[in-house]
């Protein structure tokens, strides 16, 4: 009877163990250069907070656009992107003008003083390719 017990324990132990959340993603590294942009018009478009593939960008959107050598690598519409230094998850939103490489352009709304203080950093991103997309022959 006493090892009755001892199963039942274990059973509804195993039963109720939490189980541990999986990540979609498999999270890709590379170094850019990131700068920063606000939604104002003399600064993008006269559509300044449209986004490139059609996003209503608002301050405070944790967002960025990408040059267009990047969305070939996989950082295309909703990609998220962890940036060194930062602690959110942000999302590609935007595109940036075919002229640019290799970069990385962090929204931040009208505060222009942020933008300017941002600068220009050369930093690592990750940034996440769902597992579900990835050919077979790829997933680890």
């Amino acid at each position: 009877m006493k090892y009755v017990w001892i199963l039942f324990l274990l059973l509804i132990a195993f039963a109720c163990k939490k189980k541990e959340a999986v990540d979609p993603y498999e999270w890709k590294e590379i170094t850019v250069k990131a700068t920063a942009y606000n939604s104002l018009r003399y600064q993008t478009s006269s559509s300044p907070s449209i986004a490139a593939w059609g996003d209503s960008l608002k301050p405070g959107m944790r967002c960025i656009a990408v040059s267009r050598d990047l969305i070939r690598l996989g950082l295309t519409h909703n990609t998220p992107v962890k940036i060194e230094g930062l602690d959110s998850i942000y999302l590609v939103k935007d595109k940036m003008h075919r002229r640019k490489k290799n970069q990385i352009d962090i929204y931040m709304g009208v505060d222009v003083k942020k933008a300017k203080k941002w600068g220009i950093k050369r930093l690592k991103i990750q940034y996440g390719i769902l597992k579900s997309e990835l050919p077979n022959d790829s997933i680890r």
